[in-house]
């Protein structure tokens, strides 16, 4: 299941989850938090869903299917998110997949600026891995983060803040190597791949939490479901398709690659 805002444009949120979930496999659900007036290039209008509405679609999910894993994307606000965290407690979802978006690629707040504390609180303890990016990193830790080994740092200080696994991505460092760091009960892992020049990256991090999310409701270990999210992520970037003005990711690149 997916609990997220909706990107109008298709490429980001709600959408890009249930792409990924078809792309890898598994029978996706969605919750909306918010709905979105959105295309790469911006956000022109956010309208939050009323909470007690947003609980009521996971409760009904809940009841007509066996989750057995769910993410968090936009949520926006305090009241949202805390009524996120108690379905969660109150449905008893086994794997809970928080990507705590904040901004958009294009600059837009994603997340109301008296929420942080909320998602701190109420939402981050309960998860079992957490994907920030680079500056949602910065956000949950209080710094800067520079370079890789500020990451490495960043991904032990946000695992061990929450008790939860970490995957800190570092595609916003630059470089020609994107380095992702998992922090799990006390191990590190380094991801290490090419970077991909891309025109656009609207929707990845949406795509990643989405494909983890997957492959850990496929029964995956954590490693390797982080490993298998991000090759998903790559290939669907490098195989980026035109649509008008904008390349969106091709989530389902493996498909078009079987000849179907």
């Amino acid at each position: 299941m997916t609990v997220a805002g909706s990107d109008s444009g298709g490429g980001a949120g709600v959408q890009a989850d249930l792409k990924t979930f078809s792309a890898l496999g598994v029978y996706g659900t969605s919750a909306m938090t918010c709905l979105t007036a959105q295309n790469p290039s911006r956000v022109a209008g956010i309208f939050a869903v009323p909470t007690e509405f947003v609980t009521q679609q996971i409760v009904t999910i809940c009841e007509g299917f066996p989750v057995q894993a769910a993410k968090t994307g936009m949520l926006y606000s305090a009241e949202i998110i805390r009524a996120v965290a108690q379905a969660d407690i109150s449905q008893g979802i086994p794997i809970l997949v928080v990507d705590p978006v904040m901004v958009a690629a294009s600059g837009a707040r994603l997340l109301q600026a008296d929420a942080i504390e909320a998602m701190r609180n109420d939402l981050l303890p309960q998860a079992r891995v957490l994907t920030p990016n680079l500056h949602e990193a910065e956000i949950l830790c209080g710094h800067s983060i520079s370079n890789v080994e500020e990451l490495r740092s960043a991904a032990r200080e946000i695992g061990d803040a929450f008790d939860v696994a970490c995957v800190a991505k570092g595609g916003n460092l630059g470089g020609d190597e994107v380095y992702d760091i998992l922090y799990d009960e006390g191990e590190e892992t380094v991801f290490t791949g090419p970077r991909i020049h891309v025109r656009q990256s609207h929707g990845a991090g949406c795509s990643f939490s989405a494909a983890l999310t997957a492959f850990l409701a496929k029964g995956y270990w954590m490693n390797d479901a982080v490993e298998q999210a991000k090759r998903y992520v790559s290939n669907a970037l490098e195989h980026a398709m035109a649509a008008g003005d904008h390349h969106p990711l091709h989530f389902f690149w493996n498909c078009a690659a079987a000849g179907e």
